[in-house]
């Protein structure tokens, strides 16, 4: 369930009304109007007539300037009906505003992210140098290029060009970071670097790419649907925060042509998760508002999706045509 309160003219308030009894909402209460003329309103509807609902009332109410729209969640509304009690309560469905500011949190390219990249890289190096599957599963549990991957799949379902270069400013700028301080830990550590961990993200095939697939489209539904993404967050690092930091190492021992197969791996799982949130995104129904956007977004959608697949291929091919990997 949401709670939507609606501060807008008085003069609107039929129009609210007619809007809430067009949607079948579960509860609509007109408030008092105030000295400036405005009313607060109050609507309780289900997860799934939400977007909607919204989307009608910024068509009819957002050209308004006093307009103000907010949007909370409930965690329990009584009395429940009787249809209500005998049913599972379902999962929630995030709505395409609630996605976006996530999302554009996500593509922060701050002190904080900086961090949780030296961090996470620092623990991941080790961990797969010392052959410590617990400290790699620590790694991944920060999982901080999760945040940018999605809101890169995100902007290019709604067709916001400034979304998606944010989102890759900073989801390179992460990679690279991981990639320069690997790097530095593999030119200084003493011991040999050739443990199983470490070497297993240097084999790059089929696969990785279904592994990063299922990556991708766990984290695309976990924000859709409001599931827990801490789980997911470990499978998107799994695909890859360890081979960009098997890249850096590598570079740093100057084993270039091992450097070069964790690169491939790295690019197969990035286009991969890309590849994967973005079908769900389709499937999902998250776009635009607007009919124009809405088709400008599904072109760009299809072509980012071709592009994406046209990818792969040629990194599996690349692969598979190397005698090393056979």
């Amino acid at each position: 369930m949401k709670y939507i309160e609606i501060i807008a003219d008085a003069g609107n308030t039929d129009t609210i009304a007619a809007i809430c009894e067009k949607a079948e909402i579960t509860d609509y209460r007109p408030g008092t109007i105030d000295e400036n003329n405005l009313q607060q309103s109050r609507i309780l509807t289900s997860d799934e007539k939400l977007q909607t609902i919204l989307d009608t009332l910024q068509n009819v109410l957002g050209t308004q300037q006093n307009t103000r729209i907010v949007v909370l969640p409930v965690e329990t509304s009584l009395p429940r009906k009787e249809e209500e009690k005998s049913k599972q309560e379902k999962s929630a469905i995030a709505t395409r505003e609630a996605l976006y500011e996530e999302a554009k949190k996500n593509t922060r390219l701050d002190l904080n992210f900086m961090v949780l990249v030296f961090l996470s890289t620092v623990v991941a190096a080790i961990g797969l140098i010392e052959n410590n599957v617990a400290i790699v599963i620590g790694a991944m549990v920060i999982a901080p290029l999760l945040g940018p991957n999605l809101a890169l799949s995100l902007g290019t379902a709604l067709g916001d060009v400034s979304l998606v270069r944010k989102s890759i400013l900073t989801l390179l700028s992460g990679i690279a970071l991981a990639v320069i301080l690997a790097a530095a830990i593999g030119s200084f550590w003493p011991s040999p670097l050739d443990s199983p961990e470490l070497m297993a993200r240097t084999v790059a095939g089929l696969d990785s790419a279904v592994l990063a697939l299922a990556s991708g489209a766990a984290a695309a539904l976990s924000i859709t649907t409001g599931l827990s993404s801490v789980l997911v967050g470990v499978m998107v690092a799994v695909a890859l925060l360890p081979p960009a930091a098997t890249l850096g190492i590598m570079l740093g021992q100057m084993k270039y042509g091992l450097a070069i197969d964790a690169g491939l791996l790295l690019a197969i799982n990035i286009v991969c998760v890309n590849l994967a949130s973005k079908i769900v995104f389709f499937t999902k129904g998250i776009r635009p508002r607007t009919s124009p956007e809405k088709a400008k977004a599904s072109r760009a959608m299809v072509v980012y999706i071709m592009g994406w697949i046209i990818a792969l291929v040629i990194l599996l091919l690349v692969i598979y045509a190397d005698p090393s990997f056979l």
